[in-house]
């Protein structure tokens, strides 16, 4: 797991506003904050491997799809 990322004087303040503001400490905030953007990744990384296109059939796969259609 990567350090988390150092945050300014001002990023601190900003952050502590907002976990004040939702009844959290600012570690758990920040630690809450982490563990959504994590999970909005793997979301993307799920929509992305869901539009990859099928691979195409080989050999076999076309013989078959040949063999089940109906002869004119």
């Amino acid at each position: 797991m990567a350090k988390p990322q150092e945050l300014t004087e001002g990023q601190r303040a900003y952050e502590a506003r907002r976990a004040a503001k939702a009844g959290m400490s600012l570690d758990k905030w920040l630690a809450e904050k982490e563990k959504r953007a994590r999970a909005e990744a793997a979301d993307a990384a799920k929509a992305v491997e869901a539009e990859k296109p099928a691979a195409p059939k080989g050999w076999f796969g076309r013989l078959l799809d040949k063999a089940h259609k109906p002869l004119k």
